[in-house]
């Protein structure tokens, strides 16, 4: 990957950098943020340390993955950013779906190719000097899964082996872009602007799912898409819930 090339290539006007290895790129650049002056993405070929959401682990290849972090100050404060992941995911989503690449989105923050993962998203924030907020949006994106790399997830996960062929420095200029593109409307209109495109590509859209909180069963019902909040919306036998992402998990009632 070539730092130089991807700025070239891309239209967003953002700083670009490129590591060998680093432990995470969203721990670095949250390091960095108190002295950054403007939108910076980080690249690492391989990242040792690499997160998930609710503290997991994201495992990754330098030959069958990207992982890269985006630093990003909005003027709000943290309230402001509410269906940022979701906004994310769309991006992705439009973005892959013009290189040819269809794909579906799990609440709160995943994209699914066939039900099975195929990027992470993990937003990470911190209050910038003199106000608003940094916000570091970390994504993991497979491109290969090889068998021992399923083995050790001990699950199966989605690749995009024709996406493995392009090059790199280009396909991360077209998502470097994607995502700029999304965190300027973000800025302006918030998740309002997403939640239509959010639930055309909704994975689960009528499914029965659970939530789990710490393993338990919380809440059963139909998914049903999510609000203009991001804001995850449930029929359960008692009517309609709204849901927010917190420290719960969703899965498809077995």
């Amino acid at each position: 990957m070539n730092a130089a090339a991807i700025a070239a290539l891309s239209r967003a006007g953002v700083a670009v950098e490129v590591v060998a290895q680093t432990g995470s790129t969203n721990a670095d650049l949250l390091a960095r943020a108190g002295t950054l002056a403007a939108p910076l993405l980080l690249m690492a070929e391989h990242q040792s340390a690499g997160r998930g959401r609710a503290g997991r682990s994201w495992l990754s290849s330098p030959e069958g993955s990207l992982t890269f972090s985006l630093a990003w100050r909005f003027d709000g404060g943290p309230q402001a950013l509410l269906g940022l992941p979701l906004a994310v995911g769309v991006a992705l989503a439009d973005t892959l779906g013009t290189l040819g690449q269809q794909v579906q989105l799990k609440w709160p923050n995943d994209v699914l190719k066939d039900g099975d993962k195929l990027a992470g998203i993990l937003i990470e924030t911190q209050a910038a000097p003199g106000g608003g907020t940094w916000t570091v949006i970390g994504i993991g994106l497979n491109l290969l899964m090889p068998d021992e790399m399923e083995a050790q997830l001990g699950r199966s996960a989605a690749g995009m082996p024709w996406l493995a062929r392009m090059d790199r420095d280009a396909l991360m200029a077209a998502l470097l872009d994607g995502l700029a593109d999304c965190l300027r409307e973000f800025a302006m209109r918030g998740f309002a602007a997403f939640s239509a495109r959010w639930n055309l590509r909704h994975a689960w859209q009528g499914e029965t799912v659970v939530l789990l909180d710490g393993g338990v069963v919380r809440h059963e019902g139909r998914a049903a898409g999510v609000d203009d909040s991001g804001r995850l919306l449930l029929d359960t036998d008692e009517g309609r819930i709204t849901v927010m992402a917190g420290d719960v998990s969703l899965r498809v009632k077995a």
